[in-house]
């Protein structure tokens, strides 16, 4: 197995296990906050905004990882009718695509929102966290999806990727 293969299949081990403590939390936060609220009759005011941030993280993240897999809703009614050749070409420019997408609008997006909101001290309300540092989800996820791009355009050109 090539070096990319491992280290491909090292991150996505990673994000994986990330992404399910992140849904673990984000339970855990939401069901004390639903215990509090009826039982207690009282309100936790972090456990709303921690609720929040879990999504933020767990939806941009998930992103990244769906890019991995390949596993982004698609309608391949008309990829299914292109020849060999052009399905290939199909690959290649959606790869190319998702490439760009990650780095405009995720990285170089998402390193100017980090920059500024930390720049701007900006503190989430409740938590009191640098809202950067819950920002910076963004270009971090779109680093990793271009380096997923990347990948998958190598698979393409070795040919043995076919979705």
């Amino acid at each position: 197995m090539k070096l990319a293969d491992v280290l491909f299949n090292k991150a996505c081990r990673i994000m994986e296990i990330f992404l399910i403590s992140i849904f673990g939390l984000l339970v855990i936060d939401v069901l004390g906050q639903v215990f509090s609220r009826y039982i207690l009759n009282t309100s936790f005011a972090f456990t709303e905004e921690l609720a929040r941030f879990s999504l933020i993280w767990l939806s941009i993240l998930g992103a990244a990882y769906l890019s991995a897999k390949r596993q982004h809703l698609s309608m391949d009614f008309l990829f299914q009718k292109f020849s060999r050749k052009n399905q290939k070409k199909a690959l290649i420019f959606i790869e190319l695509c998702i490439f760009l997408f990650a780095l405009v609008v995720m990285v170089i997006g998402g390193f100017n929102l980090v920059y500024t909101t930390l720049h701007l001290g900006q503190l989430s309300g409740t938590l009191r966290i640098p809202l950067g540092c819950i920002y910076a989800i963004m270009p971090l996820s779109g680093l990793l999806m271009m380096c997923f791009s990347i990948y998958h355009l190598s698979k393409i050109n070795a040919n043995k990727i076919t979705d």
